[in-house]
């Protein structure tokens, strides 16, 4: 079958999170399995953009409001991600750095997503499935069921939506109801929540099929979902929830081209001991200590506002017994009250704010524990990379963690687990992982092996959302 993934971001062209990590790897695990899956998103003026080669593959114009736009769509000419990946772009709109953050982003969507589906509508060849991700792409079901000028030749196009993150929805005033292109009145509703324009909700109530990035996670939206909870019961019986996979080609610490030397899970204690030895040499910390990282957004879902305080109650605690590594962004409080630790906990806790690929893989690998102590967590992806790199996740029973981590005092378990996100849960299991690693020397190196050979590659994942497309067909 053909499926076309239609997105705000994929890596390598541009990500924000793990919404760009799943939609530059669902794909080409698709296509290995047979199938011809391609990805649309927005022509961002990304490093990415540049540093490869392209060809012109179709040009058109829609109409936003009063106002009409020419739009032009572009493809990879050398196929090298493993998929087709196309980019529409529309000048003054899309043509931007950044992927989110601006005060129209509203517009630029909408656009975007309006290309989309005059694009292809335009198809002699239709596809068999359009894959929307998150509230960027939310408006595709209803613009192909119910606008006049694509029902006609994508109504019977099964689309599929997947919800990355329910608390963001892009809702929006009735005030800016022209943005949405002729449609009979009647359907108004299909837009409406709770008095605003919701492209989340228009896609949960309009799609064919609903799915989460993890089973636990769509529990969870049924009592919590920023105000979709009643909307997300009503629809249950198309919902269901498939846990992300990782691409393992490109998260493999034995072939990994930003390590310092390849390791595999019978090499594990030196390879890991090489990588903690330049990390702590780079930020100033003990490489005898066990090693606890973070790596996310530092933002309140993420729990990172409870990060100064519980990695200072730990140190004191604990009497310096590990050292703390974090490298994120966000929050500017939390940015601020984490590098002035690194003067007052010298020694003991370093940051680095911002991001960096490179960086985040080399913490994986000289990481002995990764801290999440998350708020809300879909799927999370950094635990699944933790486990392929032998770096026991430490995280709260939530979400994917809940799914795919099992606390090692359990059978067969192999992670530290927290029933909350509060900075008492997160001493405590701080004091766990310094017990495990200076008093269970083999019990962890065990755990370290047992994570490493779990697989969590997409090819599972990837043919559950094959047989979910099937049902449909």
């Amino acid at each position: 079958m053909e499926i076309v993934h239609v997105s705000a971001e994929c890596y390598p062209m541009a990500k924000a999170g793990g919404l760009g990590d799943v939609v530059g790897a669902l794909p080409k695990y698709q296509n290995e399995l047979g199938h011809v899956a391609k990805v649309v998103m927005p022509m961002y003026r990304t490093k990415f953009l540049y540093d490869n080669e392209w060809e012109l593959v179709h040009e058109g114009g829609q109409v936003l409001g009063n106002h009409w736009f020419k739009y032009s769509v572009i493809k990879e000419k050398t196929g090298k991600l493993g998929f087709d990946l196309y980019l529409v772009d529309i000048n003054g709109v899309l043509d931007r750095e950044k992927i989110y953050g601006y005060d129209d982003d509203a517009e630029r969507f909408i656009s975007f997503q309006l290309a989309v589906c005059d694009w292809l509508s335009r198809w002699q060849d239709k596809p068999d499935i359009i894959h929307c991700h998150d509230h960027q792409a939310g408006f595709i079901p209803f613009f192909c069921k119910y606008v006049h000028a694509f029902r006609h030749q994508l109504a019977d196009i099964p689309t599929i939506f997947t919800i990355h993150n329910g608390q963001y929805q892009g809702q929006f005033s009735w005030d800016k109801y022209y943005m949405i292109p002729a449609y009979d009145t009647v359907n108004w509703g299909y837009l409406d929540w709770n008095n605003l324009i919701n492209p989340m909700a228009s896609a949960v109530k309009c799609a064919w099929k609903v799915t989460t990035v993890s089973p636990n996670y769509m529990e969870e939206l049924r009592q919590s979902a920023a105000g979709l909870e009643a909307l997300f019961e009503y629809e249950r019986g198309k919902c269901s929830g498939i846990i992300n996979g990782i691409d393992t080609e490109v998260w493999n610490p034995a072939t990994d081209p930003f390590l310092l030397k390849g390791y595999d899970a019978t090499t594990v204690t030196a390879g890991k001991a090489a990588h903690k030895a330049e990390l702590t040499k780079q930020f100033g910390l003990d490489p005898k200590k066990p090693l606890i990282s973070f790596i996310g957004r530092l933002v309140d879902e993420k729990a990172a506002d409870l990060l100064p305080e519980g990695i200072s109650q730990s140190v004191y605690q604990y009497g310096g017994k590990a050292s703390f590594l974090i490298l994120g962004s966000g929050n500017p409080y939390v940015e601020a009250a984490l590098v002035d630790m690194n003067k007052t906990l010298k020694g003991y806790v370093n940051t680095y704010i911002g991001y960096s690929e490179s960086l985040s893989h080399l913490i994986y690998a000289g990481s002995d524990f990764l801290l999440m102590p998350s708020r809300v967590e879909p799927c999370g992806l950094n635990q699944l990379y933790a486990l392929r790199y032998g770096t026991v996740p430490m995280v709260r029973n939530v979400g994917g963690l809940k799914d795919t981590v099992i606390d090692y005092g359990a059978p067969g378990g192999f992670g530290i687990t927290m029933e909350q996100s509060s900075v008492g849960d997160i001493a405590y299991a701080v004091g766990r992982a310094i017990d495990l690693y200076d008093n269970k020397p083999a019990q962890f190196k065990k755990i370290r092996e047992k994570m490493m050979g779990i697989n969590h590659s997409w090819t599972s994942s990837a043919q559950k959302y094959l047989e979910l497309y099937e049902s449909v067909l």
